[in-house]
């Protein structure tokens, strides 16, 4: 085969690697796009209607990626949402808020990466807008990065649905996390310093959160709602519960109160000792 020849046929497989990731990239975007544009059966209300979010960041439980006790292997893996202990179990965030009567279920999305399914609830009364996302429990790191650069203000992200932005991130008005508490396991070298001047609501679920997350809080402008000082079960009714006196405008003790009693009625302890649990404020 002669040198002209061979550039040739060179060539010609270039262009057509080239043409191979040009369309896996199209492919790739187009389903961006696609997950960032949702169009639902659900009425929205007017522009003029303000709408608010509250972004739940969940690492789903995860026996082989997190330093946790052992459970069930079914509620212990990471990876299926159907039956994840935080996710698609009793009382995980899917089921739980599936069967509320405040919040309606608009859309579920399948996603790739870390987070496996994200989930779109639109509160029956009021206008707010819920987006919970279940991390792949490997990923715990990146969900608790992500968590921690939204509350400060450094990652913000929108989506649209019917037409109207809705914001994530740093444009929620109220930021949660949910699941283990994996700086009891990791070191971040990141900080988390707000820039906007704009203070967030936070909820942390997790185990000893409020002695893990405020060092990394600390300079993030933050009002911290409700978290912990002790071990816990981060189930979907503590939050639920919370979140209805977030949305009714009480105050942080109102609101603690209320996760207090939730976690006391299901882990069958006492309202003080659910209280001693869950704090607010700094």
């Amino acid at each position: 085969m002669g040198k002209k020849v061979r550039l040739k046929y060179l060539m010609g497989i270039i262009i057509i690697i080239l043409l191979f990731f040009s369309c896996v990239n199209k492919t790739d975007k187009n389903e961006s796009d696609k997950q960032n544009n949702i169009t639902v059966n659900y009425d929205l209300g007017s522009e003029e209607d303000d709408i608010k979010t509250i972004h739940v960041f969940v690492a789903l439980c995860d026996n082989k990626y997190q330093g946790i006790t052992r459970v069930s292997p079914s509620l212990g893996n990471g990876q299926n949402v159907n039956t994840n202990l935080y996710w698609g179990a009793l009382y995980g965030i899917r089921t739980y808020f599936k069967k509320s009567n405040d919040w309606k279920l608009l859309t579920a999305q399948k996603k790739k990466g870390a987070i496996l399914e994200r989930l779109i609830f639109k509160h029956i009364e009021k206008n707010y807008i819920l987006i919970a996302d279940a991390y792949d429990g490997k990923y715990i790191k990146q969900c608790t990065l992500d968590f921690l650069n939204g509350s400060c203000g450094n990652q913000k992200d929108t989506l649209l649905i019917n037409g109207r932005t809705i914001g994530l991130g740093g444009n929620a008005s109220l930021l949660c996390y949910i699941g283990h508490d994996g700086l009891m396991d990791f070191q971040l070298s990141e900080t988390f310093v707000n820039t906007d001047g704009i203070k967030r609501d936070v909820i942390i679920l997790a185990c000893y959160s409020k002695r893990y997350f405020s060092p990394h809080l600390k300079n993030a402008n933050v009002n911290p709602l409700v978290w912990t000082t002790n071990l816990m079960a981060p189930e979907a009714y503590t939050l639920h519960d919370a979140l209805a006196g977030f949305i009714n405008g009480e105050t942080n003790e109102e609101i603690r109160e209320r996760a207090a009693a939730a976690y006391a009625k299901y882990q069958k302890c006492s309202v003080n000792a659910a209280k001693g649990l869950l704090v607010t404020d700094w």
